[in-house]
This record gives structure tokens, C-alpha cells and sequence, in this order.
């Protein structure tokens, strides 16, 4: 254990955060998600919530503040608009962290893609249905 580090960033969770650059992406994924089938490293943590895993890393890690969007979350199938309850919820641990920074959706098989890209996937046990999220890492600025 260590100080100030939620113990559910493990340790190859940890080596993966500190291993990636500033405009790297991750995706924390829900337990329906194909995330080994995608291509980049995956981390299991399927008895936690995608929720759960988003406020612990973002405890630790900066979202990019020089791009118009850094947190992206999946469209509901068929109604582009809709916002599940797990997205509200995914704004709300954004906004505690990074204030003024909001979800913005993408298409299903565009979200598909910026994953395939990403740095790495969490996938979670999350059992809400679009409890998906990617994130941009941003930089820690000298003054932090």
C-alpha cells in the first residue's frame, strides 16, 4: 500500500499511468465491452466499477486541457442524444477533477476506433450499460 494512492490502482495499472505521454488515451470499459479483442493492453478489474476506477485515476492523472475535448464516452445506440445514468455520473467525478470538462459522446464504432488507438483498457466489472469512458492525458504543469 502507499499513501495517498487509491488501493485499487494496482501495480501494472500504476506502471501504465506514469508510462503514458501527454495526449495518450485510455479507456476504462464496462464488463460487456470487447476490450481483448481491441488490440491495446487490457488490466482486468472486474469486481470494481467503471466509476470507481474513473475517480481513482483521475486522482492521479491530469485530462488534457489543450484540446476542445479529452473525456469521451459512447452514444446510446439509435437515440445520439440520450445520456445514461452512468454518463451523469461519469460528469460528475470529471467536474470534481477537472472543472469546466464534460463527456462528450461519439458514435459507437468511432468510439470502437479511438480505443483500438488507445494506450491502454481497463475493463471493469461495470454492469450498467455505456459505462464507458476514454480519457486524454494531459501534463502536470510546473506550478501543480
Amino acid at each position: 500500500m502507499l499513501k495517498g494512492i487509491p488501493p485499487v490502482l494496482g501495480p501494472d495499472l500504476l506502471h501504465i499511468l506514469r508510462a503514458m505521454g501527454h495526449g495518450d488515451e485510455i479507456a476504462i470499459v464496462d464488463a460487456n465491452y470487447p476490450a481483448e479483442a481491441a488490440g491495446p493492453e487490457v488490466v482486468r478489474l472486474d469486481g470494481h466499477t467503471a466509476t470507481d476506477i474513473l475517480e481513482a485515476i483521475l486522482t492521479l492523472m491530469p485530462l488534457d486541457d489543450f484540446v476542445d475535448d479529452a473525456v469521451f464516452g459512447m452514444q446510446v445506440v439509435g437515440e445520439p442524444d440520450k445520456r445514461m445514468p452512468v454518463m451523469e455520473e461519469f460528469d460528475a467525478i470529471v467536474a470534481r477533477y477537472e472543472p469546466g470538462m464534460k463527456l462528450k459522446l461519439v458514435e459507437r464504432f468511432a468510439f470502437y476506433d479511438r480505443v483500438e488507438s488507445a494506450f491502454a483498457i481497463v475493463q471493469t466489472g461495470e454492469r450498467r450499460l455505456y459505462g464507458n469512458i476514454l480519457l486524454k492525458k494531459g501534463i502536470i504543469r510546473p506550478d501543480a
